[in-house]
């Protein structure tokens, strides 16, 4: 069975710059392309979401000059193709904390949901200034004011009441994580939500990564035993 959802940490966009004696601005160029690709490609393999680490809650400690760099190609990024993308019935959903973002981000981000809030073709899951421990502080948060305004008894709270105050509620957990660059490790991503994801970690950069690729982790998938903590029938009987 395809995985319903894959989630993507694009890893690698330096070093594919550095290799080749480029910027690393130049790197992210190549990476948005990359991004373009595998949106088109995973809707054309029927994948139903799609989730893509974009920019990390850490990441603002990266030098200013690249993080402007970073925030124009998220921009253009949006303007060029989200036209395209709503043409072609692609919901955009953005997690991560929106607290502090300059404003026109802030603007073009809610502009993306709204304009494609009704598309049901496939979903375009951006995390963007997203980190997976602060998405679960925050969360844990609220439920703790819930408590202490009395509208919570912390002993009735249950998985599906903390999953709701998380930014991925209604959205399913991935099934496949794919990371580039060779690096395995998930980097603060979805840690909640990875929980029985299975993980393929591919030693070509983010630039370098193309729908061959992507069809390459799928059947890596395809070909793993999921048991979400169970045993095989045959095992169960020996």
């Amino acid at each position: 069975m395809k995985p319903a959802h894959i989630a993507i940490i694009m890893d690698g966009n330096g070093r594919w710059a550095h290799a080749r004696g480029l910027p690393r601005a130049a790197g992210h160029r190549a990476g948005v392309e990359a991004l373009r690709r595998t949106v088109r490609a995973a809707g054309e393999m029927g994948t139903q979401w799609l989730t893509v680490y974009a920019f990390s809650s850490e990441n603002w400690s990266r030098p200013k000059e690249e993080i402007s760099d970073l925030m124009g190609l998220l921009k253009l990024f949006i303007r060029r193709d989200l036209a395209e993308l709503h043409q072609n019935g692609v919901r955009v959903r953005i997690v991560g904390s929106r607290e502090g973002l300059e404003a026109d981000i802030a603007t073009l981000l809610t502009e993306a949901e709204s304009l494609t809030a009704r598309n049901t073709n496939m979903n375009l899951v951006v995390a963007f200034n997203y980190g997976a421990r602060d998405e679960i502080l925050r969360a844990a948060r609220a439920l703790a004011a819930d408590a202490r305004a009395g509208t919570l008894d912390p002993a009735t709270i249950r998985l599906e009441d903390f999953e709701a105050c998380l930014d991925t509620a209604g959205i399913p957990d991935p099934d496949l994580i794919i990371r580039t660059s060779g690096e395995q490790r998930l980097s603060n991503f979805l840690l909640w939500q990875a929980a029985y994801a299975e993980f393929v970690f591919l030693p070509c950069n983010w630039p370098d990564f193309g729908p061959e690729d992507l069809a390459a982790a799928i059947d890596l998938f395809e070909r793993r035993d999921r048991r979400f903590g169970s045993v095989a029938p045959q095992e169960a009987i020996l």
